[in-house]
């Protein structure tokens, strides 16, 4: 311990980094608040900005906290406990603050206020927060021979053997598989291969645990009391992604599911057998009776074992419902569309390509015989559109009468696709022409989902709605908000709703199993926040194309049209609810997600769809004392597109434990950033974003002091991190720079607003890579350590770290954040990797943005297509791909994704780790 591991850059001419607070700065005292002095505040051109690679004979300053995260907290979060480290104001005298957390009550105390919550003791204050100049990261630096060498040798040999070597040849004296790393001498923190979630560890030798990507859990170790719970000073919950896309799923049909008769959890793996004929729960501990249709197993075709049947032998499975769990037939698959035409929406050129789509996919839909279309228009007037079934014509009745709007009946409406094809055909052709030459240009958005909510209301089904403009006519109007000159502002204003009507509508739908899906294609603001509360309560899901125009901007074309695909035939599920089970002692405490509460642990799903994800927050009422696992089960009840009522069932099973080393060093940290996302998200709503920014930051401050303090041994100046929490701060600082929560970058409210329900709604995996995207060097890709699928070569480079610093200049970098990739080349990249996969002569003849890969007969663009071709089949669908070069005007949007380097309002990662020393003790 005496002797201190090398830094990381050791080239002689550049001085280390200091571990620790600089000597200039004596660190805090141990002693009462008022014994602490604040460091003085010096003039901001004292303190010289870090660069992003290091400069020779230059050692890095370290910095103050980023003026975004500033501002008195607001108290001890509930669900961890108290915290013992507050920060005391700015000004004399030093007062104890509360500090800020995600699930505190949201009234601000003043500063230097007291809370109304329990007082912390404060052992420990942390330093004032002192503030520093703002410097614009920049993508081209100049890189150190050392990283040079780092970089090749990342390019030349497999991820796995990557890491080991880096470790070697840097000294670094704490590898992956140890239990602690220091984050303030160990930069390189991402592993090349990727992040995989942690497995719990069970005693018994189980068949098979549910899979992460569709329920995980925020520990993989369940805490054994509430006291332990906040102990940790982690958030607990569950997420989960029920409706999966999955290759292999089982399904069983029986006459009778065995269900406990207590608690009513379905029989599954971890169910404890007593005999052949009964079994406990392993929820509640209730022995129940089996049935003798029990004791045969489908596989086999056999009596005797029930321990044989696939519903104690997988995790994840699906029944086929019998009668009892009907309250009605099956509802059949009623699919309504209502699409803007106003002059504004019309010149978008989006009419043309969604008719044009709907055509093609026709054959495509989820459906059976009985499935249902419709079709609605609205502008200044509502629309709609007659096909009768003994005439081949399409007739439009035209309704302007706002107030109380007229509907026609739905027979003429909502027509068999089957049965009358022709004349949907035919109105998708002529849609577009009808309202070319359009001029209203009001929208009466209002009036229209009323209209359709009406003509929905005895068979529910999915509407599907599609604008361009604020809605200024009619009930539900709305007025512009959103001021241009504060889109920089630290506190964002106008993230509620202006008028309760959509929400209130929203929940209309939701009792008639209605879900209204959104598709905004707006140039200017159109309220998103007021208009998505109509998806948020009905179940449905937000699409956001801002800027859409085939003409001016055609860049926008592909991803609408990938998206609009991907939903209009991917699988669907009607009228579905969903209940959230846990073992006795647990409960669910808060949701996330879209959908309406129809119970404490029943929501409401009108529609559900394979690309919606949720998350439960947990807490403990009972000890789980001489409880060995704890469980939770999730059931979704929904009607297939074929009018099967269906039950999908996961069931992940923990261990319990009682030891808060067990707890702090299982914590699953993608699973707790993805919760804490979500849990801010509403503190935005609820309070402040600047407090949203306070309780990210002290979320992860208490979860390295949690471990710190597990730690048998002090580890002095050191920032410890277990091999579970070490890319905590990279994802915190992730989250304070993106769309959602950042401030002092200009952000339009609209983009700010769908960035938040992407949040609420995507599945973890999906999250992490939104907030922070996987990095490849694309420029030397190879055959070694590749994969070998469908006899297809797929090259895996390594991942790297989303700073500027691991940017050669000779080097083409691809960022895939999930729902796009952006493609980034040097000036000095090679002329003949230019020709081979762009097919131009040199660097100056390539144009500023290219938005599709080529496909060249050479073995460079063959693997690189490969690759990407190989990141695409493990998504929704299709990514698009922009392809920039070094000085394209669009580059700031590959800069923007550089989370770790410095930009305006907010630290570079050296500097916020160094912030976070500072303050855990």
């Amino acid at each position: 311990s005496s002797i201190a591991p090398p830094p990381l850059v050791p080239p002689s001419s550049i001085a280390p980094p200091p571990l620790g607070p600089p000597s200039s700065i004596a660190p805090p005292p141990l002693g009462p608040p008022s014994s602490i002095a604040p460091p003085p505040l010096g003039p901001t051109s004292s303190i010289a900005p870090p660069p992003l690679g290091p400069p020779p004979s230059i050692a890095p300053t370290p910095l103050g906290p980023p003026s975004s995260i500033a501002g008195p907290p607001l108290g001890p979060p509930s669900f961890v406990g108290p915290t013992s480290f507050v920060r005391p104001p700015v000004a004399p005298p030093p007062t104890v603050a509360p500090s800020a957390s995600l699930s505190q009550p949201l009234s601000r105390p003043p500063m230097g206020g007291s809370s109304t919550s329990q007082p912390p003791p404060a052992t420990f204050q942390r330093p004032p927060i002192t503030s520093y100049p703002t410097i614009a990261s920049s993508v081209a630096p100049q890189t150190s021979t050392n990283q040079q060498q780092m970089q090749r040798q990342y390019q030349q040999s497999p991820a796995a053997a990557v890491y080991q070597s880096n470790v070697t040849r840097d000294g670094w004296n704490v590898g992956w598989g140890t239990d602690s790393v220091d984050l303030l001498q160990q930069r390189q923190v991402l592993p090349p291969g990727g992040v995989e979630p942690p497995k719990p560890v069970l005693a018994q030798d189980f068949v098979r645990n549910c899979i992460p990507d569709i329920l995980r859990c925020t520990f993989t170790k369940v805490p054994e009391t509430k006291s332990l719970l906040q102990k940790a000073k982690m958030p607990f919950g569950i997420l989960i992604h029920p409706f999966k896309d999955l290759e292999q799923l089982p399904v069983v049909s029986c006459q009778q599911i065995v269900r406990c008769r207590s608690c009513r959890t379905y029989i599954n793996p971890f169910v404890v057998f007593r005999g052949e004929r009964r079994w406990e729960c392993n929820l509640c501990y209730r022995i129940n009776e089996l049935p003798d249709e029990f004791q045969y197993d489908p596989v086999s075709q056999t009596y005797g074992d029930p321990s044989r049947r696939p519903e104690v032998r997988e995790a994840t499975i699906e029944y086929i419902a019998p009668s009892e769990y009907m309250l009605r037939p099956p509802q059949p698959a009623v699919y309504l569309w209502l699409l803007d035409t106003s002059r504004q929406a019309v010149d978008t050129g989006y009419l043309q390509i969604v008719c044009d789509v709907l055509r093609e996919q026709l054959d495509n839909i989820p459906g059976d015989r009985r499935s249902l279309f419709g079709f609605m228009t609205f502008s200044a007037t509502v629309q709609f559109y007659l096909m009768p079934e003994e005439s081949d014509s399409v007739n439009m009745l035209e309704v302007g009468d706002l107030e109380d709007i007229f509907v026609p009946h739905p027979d003429d409406l909502l027509v068999n696709i089957s049965e009358q094809r022709d004349q949907i055909e035919k109105l998708l052709k002529t849609l577009p022409q009808t309202h070319a030459n359009t001029t209203h240009t009001q929208s009466a958005l209002g009036p229209a989902l009323t209209a359709a909510y009406r003509l929905l209301y005895s068979l529910g089904g999915r509407l599907t709605v599609l604008t361009s403009i604020l809605p200024s006519i009619g009930p539900g109007i709305l007025k512009a908000r959103e001021d241009p000159n504060q889109r920089a502002a630290t506190d964002v204003l106008h993230l509620n709703p202006a008028t309760d009507f959509y929400k209130k509508l929203a929940l209309d739908c939701s009792g008639q199993q209605i879900a209204v899906d959104l598709f905004t294609l707006n140039s200017q603001y159109i309220d998103l926040a007021t208009l998505s509360g109509i998806s948020k309560f009905s179940g449905g899901c937000v699409h956001h194309f801002p800027n859409f125009h085939v003409h001016l901007n055609p860049s926008s074309v592909s991803p609408f049209v990938s998206c609009l695909t991907r939903y209009i035939t991917r699988k669907i599920g009607f009228e579905a609810v969903m209940r959230i089970r846990a073992t006795r002692g647990l409960t669910i405490t808060n949701f996330h997600g879209h959908f309406f509460v129809r119970s404490p642990d029943l929501l409401s799903l009108p529609n559900i769809n394979p690309d919606a994800g949720f998350a439960m927050q947990v807490g403990i009422e009972e000890p789980l004392h001489n409880i060995r696992t704890a469980a939770f089960q999730a059931a979704l009840l929904y009607t297939s597109s074929r009018g099967e009522r269906r039950i999908r069932v996961h069931t992940l099973c923990l261990p319990v434990t009682g030891n808060l080393h067990d707890v702090v060093n299982t914590v699953d940290q993608q699973a707790a950033v993805a919760l804490l996302a979500r849990m801010a998200v509403d503190r935005c709503q609820n309070s402040t974003s600047t407090d949203a920014r306070d309780a990210l930051v002290n979320a992860c401050i208490d979860a390295l002091t949690s471990y710190r303090n597990s730690l048998t041994q002090s580890p002095g100046r050191a920032l410890m991190a277990g091999h579970n929490l070490k890319l905590w701060p990279m994802y915190t600082l992730a989250l304070l720079k993106s769309i959602s929560f950042r401030g002092g970058l200009s952000t339009k409210l609209d983009d700010r607003v769908f960035a938040m329900c992407e949040l609420k709604t995507l599945p973890t995996r999906a999250l992490i890579a939104s907030i922070y995207p996987d990095l490849y060097p694309v420029h030397n890709l190879s055959e070694s350590g590749a994969l070998n699928i469908d006899d297809e070569v797929v090259p895996q480079p390594c991942r790297l770290q989303l700073s500027a610093e691991y940017l050669n200049r000779d080097g083409a970098y691809l960022a895939d954040t999930g729902s796009k990739m952006i493609m980034y080349v040097r000036s000095s990249i090679s002329t003949q990797w230019l020709n081979d996969v762009l097919d131009v002569e040199h660097f100056a003849a390539m144009p500023q943005m290219i938005h599709e890969l080529p496909e060249l007969d050479n073995n460079t663009s063959v693997l690189l297509n490969s690759f990407i071709k190989h990141l695409n089949n493990n998504r929704p669908y299709q990514s698009p791909i922009l392809i920039l070069r070094e000085d394209s005007p669009a580059r700031l949007q590959f800069a923007q994704l550089l989370v770790e380097d410095r930009t305006e309002g907010a630290k570079s990662y050296v500097e916020f780790v160094q912030f976070l020393s500072s303050n855990v003790k």
